[in-house]
């Protein structure tokens, strides 16, 4: 071929090629997380496909967990200094011991239930199901955040701010909860637990009002605005929101209209929130799936070049989709604060908001599998309890099992390099987040 073909320029009205679209370590790393089966496949291998890693990483999490607790035994090393043989039994007797309190002190003991479901008496049968109406009332905080973060990355956001907006949403709900009196129960509730929403949402509208108008990073803005929700509440539980007649820094306790029901008598806490968690949940589903503004958000978050071509507004995507990314953390703590605790309290949150990034990961950003995610994670807080009470191995090992799920999810490479799994056909994507140095 000659140099003039080579050189050749191309002719007036032609088209280029469009250039490949460069892809950071955070998109590659996000869609290798968010990749989703090929839609030829039948629905059985999809699912099999989808929910194999997530099951394979739980495994490998608690693998590693037990391996910690073997480690860090006294038991097990005297017992390695008589012979292997009773070190290595004595290992399994630690782990199995540590993990059956834990399963105990999340469902509970089914003999118990059946006990207590024979005799009839109301108080040993709320004894009985409290282990595990506790792991649920634990869970229902997880499901709000964790849908709040998984929200975000739908709309290619990174809401690393959750936990700020749950600390907004707690010191709204809190407000209405003990300033309104005189309402009946069937509004002061709702209102309550909707100011919560409108908090959580203010929250999360800023950041993303800057990265919308000034494309200001969502991640920064998000960090920063958690460590000014934190002050802000220590401020006010100091100061405006302070009770008058107690030396801690706490709120007044909210009216008992403003309360959500509970189901059954003392010890068990379970309440309203959780159902409310799954319908927000199905609400969530519903609005990404089957509605025309969940399909421009979607669209948005994968590609915004795409959308702003199609006529779509990108600008109004990322604040709205920051804006319910934030109602949805707010409800996590009006939950608490309606639900659990009926006051504010500083440092009431256990850092759930950073808890659901975990959630979003390993419920892959879907409203179905952020609810099993968060299921998984309310039972292994409700069981750590009882674990560290049987055994004396400190509940922060289920932390630390919680972190090994998180690593095995985020590189499911790993996962499948273990289990030898082949690498499967590159399906449809979800990218959640074109931010990481993208534009």
């Amino acid at each position: 071929m000659s140099d003039d073909k080579l050189n050749a320029k191309p002719e007036e009205g032609a088209q280029e090629a469009p250039k490949p679209e460069k892809k950071d370590a955070g998109k590659i790393f996000l869609e290798e997380v968010t990749a989703g089966p090929p839609k030829h496949l039948p629905r059985w291998r999809r699912t099999l496909q989808s929910i194999l890693v997530p099951i394979l990483a739980i495994f490998l999490g608690m693998v590693c967990g037990g391996i910690i607790i073997i480690i860090t035994s006294e038991s097990v090393w005297a017992a390695f200094q008589v012979s292997i043989g009773a070190g290595l039994k004595e290992a399994w007797n630690v782990v199995a011991t540590a993990y059956s309190a834990l399963f105990v002190g999340a469902f509970g003991r089914p003999g118990d239930l059946i006990k207590a479901l024979a005799s009839g008496d109301p108080k040993l049968i709320n004894l009985a199901i409290y282990p595990f109406t506790d792991g649920l009332v634990a869970a229902t905080p997880y499901i709000f955040a964790g849908l709040s973060v998984a929200f975000g990355f739908r709309a290619g956001l990174f809401n690393i701010g959750a936990e700020g907006q749950l600390f907004l949403g707690a010191i709204f709900a809190a407000f209405v909860g003990y300033s309104f009196k005189g309402l009946p129960w069937f509004i002061h509730m709702p209102l309550a637990f909707l100011a919560g929403a409108v908090g959580g949402g203010l929250w999360g509208f800023i950041p993303g009002w800057l990265k919308a108008k000034t494309g200001a990073h969502e991640v920064i803005n998000t960090i920063m605005m958690n460590y000014i929700a934190f002050r802000l509440s220590d401020w006010l539980l100091t100061g405006p929101m302070k009770r008058p007649d107690s030396f801690n820094p706490v709120s007044p306790t909210i009216q008992p209209g403003a309360e959500l029901p509970t189901f059954f008598g003392a010890p068990v806490r379970f309440h309203l929130g959780f159902f409310i968690a799954l319908l927000v949940a199905w609400l969530v589903s519903w609005y990404l799936f089957k509605t025309r503004w969940g399909f421009d958000l979607r669209t948005v978050g994968t590609n915004p070049r795409a959308a702003r071509y199609a006529g779509m507004s990108v600008t109004m995507q990322i604040i709205l989709g920051m804006t319910l990314a934030g109602a949805l953390a707010g409800m996590a703590g009006g939950n608490e604060v309606l639900g659990v605790n009926h006051n504010l309290a500083m440092a009431f949150s256990s850092g759930y908001g950073f808890d659901a990034i975990a959630i979003a990961l390993l419920g892959n950003s879907s409203p179905f599998g952020v609810v099993l995610a968060s299921l998984l994670f309310g039972f292994l807080r409700s069981g750590a309890t009882n674990m560290m009470l049987k055994t004396g191995i400190p509940i922060d090992i289920v932390s630390v099992v919680q972190a090994f799920i998180l690593v095995f999810i985020a590189a499911p490479a790993i996962t499948r390099t273990i289990f030898r799994l082949k690498q499967p056909a590159k399906g449809e994507e979800v990218v959640l987040s074109t931010s990481w140095g993208g534009k």
